[in-house]
């Protein structure tokens, strides 16, 4: 008896001690955890940008005088050769030789600005009828499972981007040709004036070069105007650009013809664009902390249908996201599971409820993920953002 009486004693006692370490044991740490999934992987630049009317024109007095109030106003819409404007020259003998030579600069300046526009509608036509050809052979080839189906979409959208560069030649030169008969009558009518003796008496009607909206009233109200000064600028809304400027060493990733996504616009689905060109000159501006940057302007095309961003206006908001790199099938963590470990990345790995250390290989990295080369395989799982309660070995259990 006294045998099993000690030998139920001990039993109680390695159970009670069991019991003891198990309560003072740490507990689990809670952590987040995220699956290591295979994806499309894209590195983005991200900057915001704002919309703009691709093709404006300013309105402008073609020579001095009283300018009538202009009754028009923004978002009222104008026909091609509308009068949008009316000037009484107030022309006296004193200034008839300095207008004359003054109108006589405005004309030259016009006509050469007409051979700058005719210049580039020729090589618009040209890239727009290569581009034709390109997207032609391309959808051939395509139906033959030579080229990719990605490579006859591109050639498609090469296509439909330069035709939207010639409509822009096309319209630039027609405005140029405006500027230089609108030259040439306002030079006709100082000489008309000064045969007269001073002045003809006679009201002049500025006229609009182009059909579309009135975008801005710049003078209102009537008053002196001199050659050239701004009245209003008339553009066509429906066909708008995005510009956005970017940090120099970013721009220097970026090509025409990357994709880009266009984001917080107002609502919830993004708008696809395409990069048409990045202006070759930086500028400087101060960020909000008061620190000077080199920024340089990329001009983005539309390329999502019109009835999606139809609500749009000049001078918009909008978010973009350019992909300067893209590549399918890539092995993606979130960006928040990574961290340093000496010169290399690791993670946390969970592995049958406790956090294993695992050195990993990233191949590229955005904002929001990171590509993976080694270290890890599909389905399993990570710690995001791991706590410095989170240490190699340690129980973990998931949120």
């Amino acid at each position: 008896m006294p045998n099993k009486r000690n030998l139920v004693y001990a039993l109680a006692a390695v159970a009670l001690t069991a019991a003891l370490v198990w309560a003072f044991l740490p507990g689990a740490v809670e952590v987040d955890t995220a699956p290591v999934v295979r994806g499309v992987f894209e590195r983005t630049i991200d900057d915001d940008g704002k919309t703009r009317v691709r093709d404006r024109y300013t309105v402008s007095a073609p020579l001095a005088g009283r300018l009538q109030r202009i009754s028009l106003k923004a978002g009222d819409p104008v026909a091609e050769g509308m009068a949008v404007a009316v000037i009484a020259p107030a022309l006296s003998p004193f200034l008839d030789a300095r207008s004359r030579s003054e109108l006589a600069q405005r004309l030259g300046a016009a006509q050469a600005a007409q051979l700058r526009a005719a210049a580039h509608v020729e090589r618009a036509q040209a890239a727009f009828d290569q581009s034709v050809a390109e997207a032609l052979r391309t959808r051939t080839l395509a139906e033959k499972n030579y080229v990719s189906k990605h490579q006859a979409e591109q050639a498609d959208l090469a296509e439909k981007l330069n035709r939207k560069e010639l409509d822009a030649a096309r319209f630039e030169a027609h405005a140029a040709q405006h500027d230089v008969a609108q030259a040439r009558a306002a030079l006709a009518r100082v000489d008309e004036g000064a045969a007269a003796g001073g002045g003809s008496g006679q009201r002049w009607e500025i006229r609009s070069p182009v059909s579309g909206r009135v975008l801005r009233v710049l003078q209102e109200s009537e008053a002196a105007v001199a050659i050239g000064t701004p009245l209003l600028e008339i553009g066509q809304p429906d066909n708008l650009e995005v510009v956005v400027d970017v940090l120099s060493t970013d721009a220097v990733q970026i090509r025409p013809g990357m994709a880009v996504q266009l984001e917080r616009w107002g609502r919830g689905e993004p708008l696809a664009g395409r990069v048409r060109s990045i202006e070759p000159a930086a500028f400087t501006k101060v960020s909000a902390l008061g620190v000077e940057e080199q920024r340089v302007n990329v001009l983005i095309d539309l390329v999502a249908p019109r009835a999606q961003w139809q609500a749009l206006g000049d001078g918009y908001k909008v978010d973009a996201r350019i992909v300067v790199a893209r590549r399918e099938n890539a092995l993606l963590i979130p960006l928040g599971a990574l961290f340093r470990q000496g010169d290399a990345w690791a993670v946390f790995v969970v592995e049958g409820g406790r956090a294993r250390l695992r050195r990993v290989e990233v191949e590229q990295r955005n904002s929001r993920e990171a590509a993976v080369g080694r270290g890890l395989a599909a389905g399993e799982r990570v710690i995001a953002y791991p706590s410095d309660a989170v240490r190699d070995g340690v129980r973990v259990r998931s949120r």
